[in-house]
């Protein structure tokens, strides 16, 4: 016997089954070709019409074909050819751009490229419109593409997107893009990209961007990209997705130029260093200046100079005269390209003056005294004169250098201090006085430690003084329970001990110097530092030496699509700062993996991990730890250094060129991101070796 709750059961499973059964028949009836109609005539032949991402493709060869066009296929370039009468397009698979008129270098864009689907050329609805002239329709209730071709359309760009360069335009060097639109830009265009793009391949990489879709943008082309090309410009939203795109053809075939912008032909130079700079209308690699001295037999060429920055060159004295300067460019093929040479007279009086102090400086403590100069000496004197007797004391004198002062007792009080040079012809020169206060109050202090060190194992120790100190002895504190010991005595001055930790001596501990002068105990400054003998835990790998390259690529690659920013670039920089990835910073004392690629410092996502920097204390370089930012995986470091690059104040010259691997890598050493000079050639050199800029290459 039925129940309610059996019956009630019951009818919900049927419900739930009929609901599924529309569902699937309603949506098998959805995912039905839609029907094409050809001049009043149903084309059942297959492969009919489909429908992707919300745009109708239709097969072009059945069309053309019923048309009375011609279609040909070109499988070495995956190419397909339509004609009609006057009327072709050449169309390349997977290709935004297409070619209006056989051999017309005259180029449109399409919303969807032409596909291969079930081994047949499929292509927007639209674009047979544009190409075999003919009216199209789509009914949606009926789910029906109609074509007639009795009612002729004139040809409509699918874009009004419109580049100033007009077609076939000869680029012979520096080019402003700018972009326009008829009906304004898309609204949620966020930046537009340039790109210089192979007319076979379709394939091509960024030569300008910027945030304006409507700006004006500076492209240097380079030399080593000549030809028939296609300048395509895109407009991506905020995310880095493709919006819409216009293009127009142009013949590269530049007429480098480079030229001295300063100094003019014709200066007289009286101050050094001088600032050198050019101006190109091409983008090399790096630059040399080269200098030939008029007045004697002698040639000087520098090294590898910013193109796009000030380059400073000291001269000397003894350069004196007309000098012939030109400057050298040279592209990634290593083919040089000179300036033409510019005369320039160097007049420069002889200057001296002594660096290390200032007018008004008390000195307690050790100061390096040096000679600032703009000519050749063969000897340097360091001297102090009593203002109200004007005798004089000689601190130090050698041919050349300076010299690490450390007032005596005796020679406190006000006092001028200069340095005294005589030049290759030993004639003397001396430098202006400044007024300091010596104050010699009779000191010791220690070389070897400074603040906040942690030592690890034994260490070269040496005390100094301004006086003739005895009795020296190293003590060793414990700030936890205040005990001391002496950890090293009996030596002298000029002494360099060594001292190795025991394991009671672990932790933070003070270390200072003692002696004795004349009865009077001495002690020196108190440091604190911090002994550890335990694991030390060294940089590792983030992945293998021979997978790094990939690895560090496929981030690289993710970050351009989504910032514009070189993926070349970027990779590079990646295999410069861990040594391809096999030096990558952990806590030196717990192993833990910091995944930090760029050695930032700070608080990172998964918070940071302790290794080494570098201090300087009494002349002595020595290692401190410092938090380097640790995150949980590879990528987050990725994406923290790009965001660093994109936001940070201080690379916006960056981020005006990041899209070229070579102008970039110079930018980031003009912003400060490597005290190293090489830099950006070592990066450029990485690209170039490992042919990274393939990775900026990309197909539209």
């Amino acid at each position: 016997m039925y129940t309610n709750k059996t019956f009630s059961t019951n009818f919900k499973i049927f419900s739930i089954l009929l609901c599924l059964f529309l569902f699937i028949t309603i949506s098998s009836f959805s995912q039905t070709s839609p029907r094409l109609i050809i001049d009043g005539r149903t084309i059942t032949s297959s492969p009919g019409p489909v429908i992707e991402q919300g745009r109708t493709l239709v097969p072009i060869r059945i069309i053309s074909e019923e048309l009375g066009a011609t279609v040909s296929w070109d499988e070495i370039n995956r190419t397909v050819l339509i004609e009609l009468g006057d009327k072709s397009a050449l169309l390349k698979i997977d290709s935004l751009i297409f070619e209006v008129g056989k051999g017309s270098n005259n180029f449109d864009t399409s919303d969807v490229p032409a596909k291969i689907i079930s081994d047949r050329t499929f292509v927007p609805l639209r674009l047979v419109s544009n190409v075999l002239g003919a009216e199209i329709g789509w009914d949606d209730s009926s789910r029906t593409v109609t074509i007639n071709s009795s009612n002729k359309i004139p040809y409509r760009p699918y874009s009004d997107l419109t580049i100033n360069i007009s077609s076939g335009k000869n680029i012979q060097g520096q080019t402003s893009l700018a972009l326009a639109s008829k009906n304004g830009f898309p609204a949620n265009a966020a930046e537009v990209r340039y790109y210089l793009l192979d007319i076979g391949t379709r394939k091509g990489t960024m030569i300008a961007r910027g945030q304006n879709p409507g700006g004006n943008y500076t492209w240097l082309p380079e030399t080593e990209k000549q030809g028939d090309k296609i300048v395509f410009a895109a407009l991506y939203d905020s995310n880095g997705n493709f919006i819409e795109g216009g293009s127009a053809s142009v013949n590269i075939a530049i007429n480098p130029k480079i030229t001295i912008k300063n100094p003019g032909n014709g200066s007289v130079i009286t101050e050094s260093p001088l600032n050198f700079s050019v101006d190109l209308n091409f983008a090399p690699k790096y630059i040399k200046y080269e200098m030939t001295y008029q007045d004697r037999d002698k040639k000087t060429t520098t090294s590898e100079a910013d193109p796009y920055g000030p380059f400073t060159w000291a001269f000397m004295s003894e350069d004196n005269g007309l000098i012939s300067l030109k400057a050298i460019a040279y592209d990634n093929n290593n083919q040089a390209f000179e300036s033409p040479p510019i005369n320039i007279q160097l007049a420069l009086e002889k200057k001296l003056s002594l660096a290390g102090v200032k007018n008004g400086n008390s000195i307690q403590n050790p100061v390096t005294l040096s000679a600032n100069r703009n000519f050749q000496v063969s000897e340097t004197q360091y001297i102090m004169r009593d203002p109200l007797t004007q005798k004089e004391t000689i601190l130090f004198s050698s041919g050349y250098g300076s010299y690490k002062w450390f007032p005596r007792p005796e020679e406190s009080g006000n006092k001028e201090l200069y340095v005294r040079v005589k030049d290759t012809r030993l004639t003397p020169y001396t430098s202006e006085p400044i007024y300091v206060t010596v104050i010699g109050t009779p000191k010791v202090y220690l070389e070897g430690i400074g603040p906040n060190q942690v030592l690890t194992g034994s260490q070269k120790l040496k005390a100094g003084s301004n006086v003739d100190a005895t009795d020296l002895k190293v003590i060793l504190e414990n700030p936890a329970n205040g005990s001391r010991k002496t950890i090293l005595s009996g030596f002298n001055l000029s002494q360099e001990l060594s001292w190795t930790p025991a394991s009671e001596d672990s932790g933070n501990r003070i270390i200072y110097v003692e002696g004795k002068y004349q009865g009077q105990s001495l002690v020196s400054e108190k440091v604190n530092f911090r002994v550890y003998l335990g694991t030390i835990y060294t940089a590792k790998p983030v992945i293998e030496k021979s997978s790094f390259q990939n690895f560090a690529s496929e981030m690289a690659l993710n970050s351009a699509e989504k910032t514009g920013m070189s993926a070349a670039l970027q990779t590079a920089q990646a295999i410069l700062e861990t040594g391809w990835g096999q030096s990558v910073p952990v806590d030196k004392y717990t192993g833990k993996f910091s995944y930090n690629l760029f050695g930032i410092k700070g608080t990172g996502p998964a918070g940071s991990v302790t290794s080494n920097t570098w201090e300087e204390y009494n002349g002595t370089v020595f290692r401190i730890d410092a938090a380097f930012r640790a995150y949980s995986n590879a990528s987050q470091s990725w994406d923290d250094h790009k965001n660093l690059l994109l936001k940070a104040q201080r690379y916006s010259i960056f981020r005006d060129v990041m899209h070229s691997s070579t102008q970039g890598a110079w930018a980031l050493r003009r912003a400060g991101y490597a005290t190293d000079s090489q830099y950006p050639l070592k990066l450029i050199n990485i690209v170039n070796t490992y042919n990274l800029n393939q990775l900026d290459e990309k197909s539209f």
